[in-house]
């Protein structure tokens, strides 16, 4: 049992501690992400666009245990798209998720194996539910940092490699101003 206990800071929902593990995604990893890759490819590689701390209390695997993380997304844009994670299925397509907004706003995209794909608006406070069997992706969609906290079972897994193959069916852009979904042709 892991009894080394990390400290939240809940207005940034930043996780610290000798135990916390942390991923780190420039522009450079988000290669074949963005539908405008010339304009990916004018910003700078090393430029960060978000990073994942990850407190993970139970071995991974492990039936019956939680882990918990935050997601920090920068403010951007590559073309009309926004700064947003890679987004995956869980490898257990049984399980589900939470994410908790901190700071900043955003959007979470959900799509299901069915090839749907919807929004749902994220700001300070607000609860999100991820279904099962749906691949999630969150994009940042203000001027600030967008954070948030997610909890998963420890038996989840993460497949990025069929949204890394195949993508969504829908991308987030911005639109006059305006964050919309838009079908992928």
């Amino acid at each position: 049992m892991n009894t080394a206990h990390p400290r939240l800071n809940f207005s940034t929902a930043e996780i610290t501690g000798a135990t916390v593990h942390e991923k780190r995604c420039t522009v450079a990893d988000m290669q074949g992400y963005y539908r405008d890759e010339p304009a990916r490819q004018h910003l700078d590689p090393g430029k960060l666009v978000y990073r994942v701390q990850a407190w993970l209390p139970a071995p991974e695997g492990q039936e019956g245990g939680l882990f918990l993380g935050t997601t920090l997304i920068e403010p951007g844009r590559v073309g009309d798209e926004y700064f947003m994670t890679k987004g995956h299925f869980h490898l257990n397509r049984n399980r589900s998720e939470f994410y908790i907004t901190a700071a900043g706003s955003g959007a979470l995209i959900l799509m299901d194996e069915n090839g749907r794909t919807v929004f749902e608006p994220m700001r300070p406070g607000s609860i999100h539910y991820i279904p099962f069997h749906c691949a999630h992706r969150v994009a940042n969609t203000g001027d600030s940092l967008l954070s948030f906290l997610a909890c998963w079972p420890s038996d989840a897994g993460h497949d990025y490699g069929t949204i890394a193959s195949r993508g969504f069916s829908a991308r987030l852009r911005n639109i006059n101003g305006t964050p919309a979904l838009v079908e992928v042709a």
